[in-house]
C-alpha cells in the first residue's frame, strides 16, 4: 500500500502510488513508526519544496523519529499548496524566488526576503485558525502561469492560455483558458502568486509542458 505523503494543489496529504518530481516537508516529523500520519499535517511554518535527489544523500521515507517527507507532481503543485524552494538543495531557485518576493512585496535592505519573514506570511495565507485551506476569488485573466485555481472542484493549473486539470499522476487534456469563466477560486497563496507575477517560473511536469502548443 503507497503511504500517504503525496500532497495535492490543495495542501491535502493523500496515499498515492505515483511520486512526482519534487519532494518537501514541513518541518519535521507527523507520522508514528508504522508510517501512519496522525491528526496532525505540519510542525512548524517552514514548509519546503526540495529536489529528489542531493549530494547523493539516501533517506529510509518516513523513518522513525526524522521529518515526514512529501512529494509533489511538480513544483507548481507545491506552491500551490503553500511550500517555498528549498534554500539548501535548491540554493539558486530559493534566491530568486526570495529576490523577487522582495521586489513585489517589499525588502527588508538585504536585497531577498528571509525564510522566516516568508514563511510567517505563507503560514497565514495557506490555512485558516481551524487548519482549512485558505483561498480567494480573482479573475483568471490575472492570473499567472504556474498558478493553480479550483474549477468543479477540481484544482486546475494556469499555464499558456490554458487550464490543465491535476491529477496525482500528471494532468489530464487542458482546455482554453475561457473568456466566459470571469473570475474562480484560486488556491496557491496570494503572495505565491504574486512572486509568480513577477517573474518566476515554477517547474511543471512534462503533461503540461509537451503539450501541442506549449
Amino acid at each position: 500500500m503507497p503511504l500517504q505523503n503525496r500532497v495535492t494543489p490543495e495542501g491535502e496529504i493523500i496515499a498515492h502510488a505515483a511520486r512526482g518530481l519534487m519532494m518537501g516537508n514541513r518541518g519535521g516529523a507527523f507520522h508514528d513508526e508504522r508510517q501512519v500520519l496522525g491528526r496532525r499535517r505540519w510542525v512548524s511554518r517552514q514548509w519546503i519544496c526540495c529536489v529528489l535527489s542531493f549530494k547523493d544523500r539516501r533517506r529510509q521515507v518516513m523513518a522513525p523519529g526524522r521529518y515526514t517527507e512529501l512529494f509533489f507532481l511538480d513544483e507548481a503543485t507545491a506552491l500551490a499548496a503553500g511550500h517555498r524552494p528549498c534554500f539548501e538543495c535548491r540554493r539558486h531557485d530559493s534566491l530568486r524566488f526570495a529576490a523577487i518576493w522582495a521586489a513585489v512585496h517589499g525588502g527588508n535592505g538585504n536585497g531577498r526576503a528571509m525564510a522566516p519573514e516568508m514563511d510567517r506570511a505563507l503560514h497565514a495565507e495557506r490555512i485558516d485558525t481551524k487548519g482549512a485551506k485558505v483561498t480567494y476569488v480573482a479573475r483568471l485573466g490575472d492570473l499567472p502561469d504556474g498558478a493553480f485555481v479550483r474549477l468543479g472542484r477540481q484544482p486546475h493549473l494556469v499555464w499558456k492560455n490554458q487550464l490543465f486539470p491535476w491529477m496525482p499522476e500528471g494532468y489530464a487534456p487542458p482546455i482554453p483558458l475561457l473568456s466566459d469563466v470571469a473570475s474562480a477560486e484560486v488556491l496557491t497563496p496570494r503572495s505565491i502568486v504574486a512572486v509568480l507575477r513577477g517573474g518566476f517560473v515554477p517547474g511543471v511536469h512534462p503533461s503540461a509542458r509537451d503539450t501541442d502548443g506549449c
